[in-house]
């Protein structure tokens, strides 16, 4: 049995929990970024993403990316469960580096691209693609 004393402390005890700082946590989009980067600083020119303004079917969306003198790119669907699409590595034998594929949008969202430079440098870019009929399960 509680005492009025008990439910005191239980509630001051609640309180003070409830008045501590809340840590930012990283969303899934900020981790991937993170972990391709290594939380470096990314340009904004250098790299273009083709892809339809609105996709009629989120199952099946064409894109386009390409980044002069990339080594690697990597693809993000902002709004996606796992945001992550792809990673692409380009050797010395890589005539441009071009990607050209199709990926699977949820729903209306952005798509991005960033682009780890043969000097080590890092650019993106990002699209917004509007979906009428979402392509995971919407």
């Amino acid at each position: 049995m509680l005492t009025r004393r008990d439910t005191l402390a239980i509630g001051l005890g609640v309180s003070a929990v409830a008045m501590l700082p809340v840590t930012a946590s990283a969303t899934p989009v900020d981790d991937a970024i993170a972990a391709f980067t290594g939380g470096a600083d990314m340009a904004d020119s250098g790299v273009t993403i083709t892809a339809p303004e609105i996709a009629e079917n989120g199952n099946t969306v064409p894109i386009t990316i390409e980044a002069e003198g990339a080594s690697e790119i990597m693809i993000i669907a902002t709004g996606n469960p796992t945001p992550g699409v792809g990673r692409f590595m380009f050797g010395e034998a890589s005539g441009s580096s071009l990607i050209a594929t199709r990926m699977r949008l949820g729903r209306t969202q952005d798509v991005m691209a960033i682009a780890k430079l043969a000097d080590g440098s890092y650019a993106s870019t990002q699209v917004e693609v509007k979906v009428t009929i979402g392509g995971c399960g919407g």
